[in-house]
């Protein structure tokens, strides 16, 4: 039985990885074949010619202004998925289209809906705009996971493992010791948790980047969007500063951490994270800096979460995990999704009935 929920948008690639040349990933399971065509616009279509399943994505297939040519046999596909040309023959047989997928580009993501396309609300899309704001430097990547999407979820909804598993980059010993405040919001789909600290150690992360010494006031403040998307809003100040009481916060560093989390398989996982900061906009060496130290925190969590999975795939059935109070955003993450699926495997079985 499938994990992974299909009427839901995931982010599919960042924009800067499609241009007008033929692009395909694996997305909830599926080889999707992207390109933009001479408009600008993205398209997404099944990587699989409907004649004998050769991938279009693999060459000799070639893209001709904006309709695909399979390289095995010549059939030939327009942006919208229809067949506009076959061999040996003028007549375009009924069931030769290719399954066209709902694409929505938006905060320097592509979006892309799986599941039935009459669904497809882009209203339900969650935003990140800083990741394309002026008001904001952002450095960004993709890693892959060989794991399961959910374990990703727990990852990150449960902050405390930075001091153990990424000291020397953001972790500190107040953040596994600070408790943590949970909050759901059942009607918007949304799991806050949230993290402050008073007084603690400025990890290098932030010291090398801010250039803040000693200690530091540090808010950590997690919003997540099941099942894609997930925000870090991070605060970094002297100690004693706080924010304004209108709000303003012009004495304090902020770091908005995305992740996009979006199933490849059952058990592998696309890791799109990005770092957008409000300080040293112009500076170089503070986003290299961020981008490299971004990315060995996301790859220490790839390598454990490598492991876990395999750890899983072995485990006796009935095995039993503990839970304690620094998991309650992530259980109810894991609440959240399990409706989602519930709901998707509903509707999949309304329409086949």
């Amino acid at each position: 039985m499938s994990t992974i929920p299909r009427n839901q948008w995931y982010v599919a690639a960042y924009g800067r990885e499609i241009g007008h040349d033929l692009f395909s990933r694996t997305i909830c399971g599926e080889s999707v074949l992207f390109w933009r065509t001479e408009s600008g616009d993205v398209t997404a279509v099944s990587d699989r010619c409907v004649h004998r399943r050769f991938p279009l994505s693999q060459a000799p297939s070639r893209l001709v202004d904006d309709q695909v040519v399979c390289g095995y046999h010549g059939f030939t596909y327009g942006a919208d998925g229809r067949c506009v040309a076959v061999p040996g023959q003028t007549r375009i047989p009924r069931t030769a289209r290719l399954t066209s997928y709902p694409v929505v580009e938006q905060d320097s993501f592509v979006w892309i809906w799986i599941g039935d396309p009459a669904r497809a609300d882009s209203t339900r899309i969650p935003r990140a705009p800083w990741l394309d704001s002026p008001d904001y430097t952002t450095v960004s990547g993709m890693e892959p996971l060989q794991a399961r999407f959910g374990l990703l979820v727990d990852n990150l909804l449960d902050l405390s493992h930075e001091t153990y598993l990424h000291g020397g980059y953001i972790g500190t010993p107040e953040v596994a010791g600070t408790p943590i405040t949970t909050e759901v919001d059942e009607e918007a789909g949304i799991v806050y948790v949230s993290r402050h600290m008073d007084d603690a150690e400025c990890p290098p992360f932030y010291s090398k980047s801010t250039g803040l010494s000693g200690r530091i006031t540090r808010w950590q403040d997690i919003e997540y969007t099941p099942p894609c998307l997930y925000k870090l809003h991070s605060r970094i100040a002297p100690v004693g500063v706080l924010p304004n009481a209108d709000g303003t916060d012009p004495d304090a560093f902020h770091v908005e951490v995305v992740y996009a989390i979006t199933p490849e398989t059952e058990n592998s996982t696309h890791d799109f994270w990005a770092v957008a900061r409000d300080f040293a906009l112009d500076d170089e060496s503070v986003s290299d800096f961020l981008r490299e130290s971004n990315r060995t925190v996301v790859l220490q969590d790839v390598a454990a979460l490598d492991v876990l999975e395999q750890v899983i795939a072995t485990e006796p059935e009935g095995y039993q995990e503990l839970s304690i109070n620094i998991d309650t955003g992530g259980l109810a993450a894991r609440r959240m999704l399990a409706a989602q699926l519930a709901q998707s495997a509903d509707r999949t079985a309304v329409a086949g009935s």
